[in-house]
C-alpha cells in the first residue's frame, strides 16, 4: 500500500507545474518565442500529469479489501501511462507550432527578460524534480518518479530552449527557433514512450527489478547448507508493492513445524532484504518426485 503522506508531494508538483505556467507563458508573450511557447505548452502536461499523479496515489493508498485482496497498487501505472499520453499529444502540438513558424518566420522581442523568466521556471522544475525523484526511489512509487523524471526532462528541454533562443538573440537567425523546437518535439516523444512501455510492463506484472531479485537469489542459495532447497521463484511489481513466491523443499521427515518454522524464517528475511514485499511460500518434501514436476507457471 501507498503511504497516504505521498499525496502531498504530488500536490507539489501542481504548485510548481502552476508556477511555471504562469512565468513561462510570460516569457512566451513576451518574446513570442516558439521554442518558450513549446516550453510553456510542456508545463500543462506537468499540470495534468501532477493531477493525475495525486488522483492515482489517493487510489493506491486504499487498502486491500475483499474485490482488490493485492491492494490497489496498480493504479499508479495508470498515472505515468497517462502522463506519458499527454507528452506525445503536446510534442504533436509543438511540432505544428514549429512547422507553422518556419513556414511564417517573423522576429522575437524582449529576450533577455523572457529568458530570465523561464530560467527561474526552470529553477523551480529542477528542485520540484529532485525532491520527487528522492521520495519515489525511497518509497518505491512509480507514479512520483515519473513526475520526477518528467519534470527533470522539462528542465533539460528548457535549458535547450533557452540556449537555442540566446542564439537567436546574438545571430539573428530566426530559423534557429523553430528548429529547436521540433528537436524539443521529438525529444518529448521519446519521454512520452518511455513512460509508456513502464507502464505497459507494471500492467503486464513485469518482474520485481534485476538487483532485487539477487538479492533474494542470494538469500535463499544461503539456506542450501541447512539441508533445504527451493524453486519456482516469481516475483512481480505492482506499483510501490512487490510480491515474491517460491517453493520451499526440506526433508521429508521433518515435522510440519519445522518446515513452518523455517519458512517463517526465510519470508522474515526477504521483507527485511527487500522493502514493501509480500512473500508467499510453499512447502515440499525435497524427496518426493513430484515436489520437482511443479516448477512452471502451468503444471
Amino acid at each position: 500500500m501507498v503511504p497516504a503522506s505521498l499525496k502531498r508531494y504530488a500536490l507539489l508538483s501542481i504548485a510548481a507545474a502552476l508556477a511555471t505556467i504562469l512565468l513561462k507563458g510570460l516569457a512566451w508573450w513576451l518574446t513570442g518565442s516558439v521554442g518558450l511557447l513549446s516550453d510553456a505548452l510542456e508545463s500543462f502536461v506537468n499540470l495534468a500529469g501532477a493531477l493525475m499523479a495525486l488522483a492515482m496515489l489517493t487510489l493506491a493508498a486504499l487498502p486491500a479489501d475483499e474485490n482488490h485482496a493485492y491492494g490497489h497498487g496498480k493504479a499508479e501505472y495508470f498515472s505515468s501511462a497517462f502522463e506519458g499520453l499527454l507528452i506525445l499529444i503536446a510534442a504533436l502540438a509543438i511540432g505544428y507550432a514549429a512547422i507553422e513558424r518556419l513556414v511564417n518566420p517573423r522576429p522575437l522581442e524582449s529576450l533577455g527578460v523572457g529568458l530570465a523568466v523561464s530560467v527561474v521556471a526552470s529553477i523551480i522544475n529542477y528542485a520540484t524534480a529532485r525532491i520527487l525523484l528522492d521520495v519515489g526511489r525511497k518509497h518505491q512509487s512509480i507514479t512520483l518518479e515519473a513526475d520526477a523524471h518528467h519534470l527533470m526532462t522539462d528542465v533539460w528541454t528548457s535549458a535547450g530552449v533557452i540556449v537555442g533562443v540566446s542564439a537567436v538573440w546574438l545571430t539573428g537567425w530566426q530559423w534557429l527557433d523553430p528548429v529547436l523546437a521540433l528537436l524539443v518535439a521529438a525529444n518529448i516523444v521519446w519521454t512520452g514512450w518511455q513512460l509508456l512501455r513502464r507502464s505497459a510492463d507494471g500492467l503486464m506484472d513485469v518482474s520485481m527489478p534485476r538487483d532485487q531479485r539477487q538479492v533474494i537469489v542470494d538469500l535463499l542459495d544461503g539456506y542450501r547448507q541447512h539441508g533445504l532447497d527451493y524453486h519456482a521463484l516469481r516475483t512481480r511489481q505492482a506499483g510501490a508493492r512487490g510480491f515474491v513466491t517460491l517453493h520451499v523443499l526440506v526433508p521429508g521427515a521433518w515435522t510440519v513445524q519445522i518446515g513452518h518454522d523455517w519458512l517463517e524464517r526465510i519470508e522474515a528475511d526477504i521483507r527485511a532484504a527487500v522493502p514493501n514485499v509480500h512473500v508467499t511460500t510453499h512447502l515440499e518434501p525435497l524427496e518426493d518426485p513430484l515436489s520437482h514436476a511443479d516448477q512452471h507457471l502451468d503444471r
